[in-house]
């Protein structure tokens, strides 16, 4: 998974602390995080895409949660930016070289190894789509209960 699903997620988290109507540009978001503006704003198209921000245009656009954090998953925001294909694409390579005539079962027989990335995979996707951005909000703040607040005062002073 690419450095993009943390500053989107991070992103997603900063927006909800700096309220729903407040617009705000990605070189603003990224500067928060010393983060490559062009890099982020790219990211932040993927969730613009995914229904997940909106974007604003002109003189105090940027972008916004087009929804509410208990309605966007984490499963969402990956897929967002990583897109839906599995991370294990097995490519059945037990069917070439000199174990291929050995196997004897040949392709048919599921792949142990792809069975079992399989069953991790979904595992992890069900444990993303049960936990909200919400539910990553609460526990941050329980973290670091002063992390709203200074974010609301750094992006109000620059």
């Amino acid at each position: 998974m690419n450095e993009g699903v943390e500053w989107a997620l991070h992103s997603c988290l900063n927006l909800a602390w700096l309220g729903g109507d407040r617009a705000v540009t990605a070189a603003r978001l990224a500067a928060y995080h010393e983060l490559p503006a062009p890099y982020l704003n790219k990211q932040l198209q993927a969730l613009v895409r995914a229904a997940i921000l909106s974007s604003v245009s002109g003189p105090k656009g940027g972008f916004r949660l087009a929804r509410s954090l208990d309605r966007i998953t984490l499963m969402d925001v990956v897929t967002a930016i990583e897109g839906p294909d599995e991370a294990f694409r097995c490519t059945e390579i037990r069917a070439q070289g000199p174990g291929a005539a050995e196997n004897g079962r040949g392709p048919a027989v599921e792949c142990a190894i792809a069975g079992a990335m399989g069953r991790a995979e979904l595992a992890w996707r069900r444990e993303l789509a049960a936990r909200t951005l919400d539910d990553v909000r609460l526990q941050a703040e329980r973290q670091a209960p002063d992390a709203p607040d200074r974010i609301r005062r750094w992006f109000a002073n620059t």
